[in-house]
């Protein structure tokens, strides 16, 4: 089926999941967790497949993120177990206003309709995405990498199983099988049929559904992620977060890319960031973290001088770009200039200079004291996401189900006329 009948074909079972009823939504994602696991050998035996193919061609820290086993599916299945027992916002009622002339205006949220979703190489979107949108009522069409695509197949052939024992539609949820670029353009200008757009991914995928896309689209942007270490940090405290922020999954867009340091605490501060993130792990058969170093970090610690453009990649590796910074006046300026808007952090024991951190930075998600590991919909109480939205309109950090419904107006008069 090509990609324009697939996509309408989606969009006639919204009917059948915007007016299902909780009970019955959440029946379908149990229903649907139960099949990814008891499908488990047919996804492993398609993620193989995809393993194989890809080597060569992507890294093996890229290739960590395909890869599944028993455990990540089992983890994939209980993620969407969790979005079940989250409360439902489709019908709630935002807010209630009575008008002098008797009008009462109810403002409710309403599902979205369908959704499509266009991202990389990480299965577990396949079944985040398709339990959101089961719990909040939409319909989806899942658009994933060609790296992917066997293990995506595998994936939504469980799901569909689980919304059939449910007594819904299997098109709710539906794979698109061409992974040209034309497949992503149809999408991205299929007005009238995609009531909302998220690319979930690397920079160039989002720059062009932004660019190109005639339908609604959240800008998820790239996770260029800060951390700062403040003249007034507990160090220890300090390389605890940033080799967690990190090391820890270097390859999600909530990995910390960009170490910032206030030149009080430069010289004895940076050698253990050397010692921790590159010496220690070598010594322990990890891969290190190649530092790349401003001129003034590179007269404390030895590493590779930075580029032009590396205080503005996301490397998605274990590389880490390193400056030092006279003031958190700079460190501010500096994340202003070159941040995506995805999440910061400080790290201080002064309440004031954290609060003018949070203040004056404008990121969707910014730290205290902790890594930028947790803007995620699972560790922020969503269940999971859809993805982090930078932008801000409609939808701001990790995407819910709340951010994955409309409003409408409700209004119940009794023959008044203007």
């Amino acid at each position: 089926m090509d990609t324009i009948e697939l996509i309408k074909e989606t969009k006639k079972a919204v009917k059948f999941i915007k007016t299902a009823s909780t009970e019955t939504k959440n029946k379908a994602i149990n229903l649907m967790a139960e099949s990814l696991v008891s499908s488990a050998k047919e996804i492993l035996s398609a993620n193989a497949v995809d393993i194989e193919n890809a080597k060569g061609k992507i890294s093996d820290v890229m290739i960590d993120r395909l890869m599944l086993n028993e455990e990540r599916i089992a983890s994939m299945a209980k993620g969407m177990k969790e979005i079940a027992l989250l409360p439902d916002p489709v019908g709630e009622e935002i807010s209630e206003t009575v008008r002098p002339n008797g009008l009462k205006i109810v403002k409710r949220r309403v599902p979205m309709g369908l959704i499509a979703i266009i991202y990389e190489s990480r299965p577990n979107v396949t079944s985040d995405a398709a339990s959101l949108a089961v719990k909040s009522g939409n319909a989806v069409v899942l658009r994933g990498g060609k790296e992917a695509y066997n293990t995506s197949k595998a994936i939504v052939d469980a799901l569909k199983k689980g919304l059939v024992s449910a007594g819904l539609s299997s098109d709710i949820i539906n794979l698109v099988s061409d992974l040209t670029r034309e497949s992503a353009n149809v999408l991205m200008t299929a007005e009238g049929l995609v009531d909302l757009l998220i690319p979930r991914g690397g920079a160039g995928l989002i720059n062009a559904c932004v660019k190109n896309a005639t339908v609604p689209c959240i800008h998820t942007g790239t996770g260029i992620c800060h951390i700062y270490v403040d003249k007034d940090a507990d160090l220890l405290r300090a390389i605890k977060i940033l080799e967690n922020a990190k090391t820890s999954r270097p390859s999600v867009c909530n990995a910390a890319e960009v170490l910032l340091v206030h030149k009080d605490v430069a010289e004895k501060f940076l050698p253990v960031v050397k010692e921790t993130l590159s010496d220690k792990r070598k010594a322990e058969g990890k891969i290190p973290v190649e530092l790349r170093l401003c001129g003034s970090s590179a007269k404390i610690i030895e590493g590779v001088m930075a580029g032009e453009n590396d205080f503005d990649t996301e490397f998605l590796d274990y590389i880490l770009a390193v400056k030092v910074v006279s003031s958190v006046d700079e460190a501010i300026e500096h994340i202003l200039t070159h941040s995506t808007g995805h999440s910061e952090a400080i790290i201080t024991e002064n309440r004031d200079t954290a609060e003018k951190f949070c203040i004056e930075t404008d990121s969707a998600a910014v730290y205290v004291n902790a890594s930028t590991r947790f803007t995620d919909g699972g560790e922020f109480g969503l269940g999971c996401e859809m993805g982090i939205s930078t932008q801000k309109m409609h939808a701001r950090g990790p995407m819910g189900l709340s951010e994955l419904t409309a409003y409408k107006y409700i209004i119940e008069g009794n023959g008044q006329v203007r």
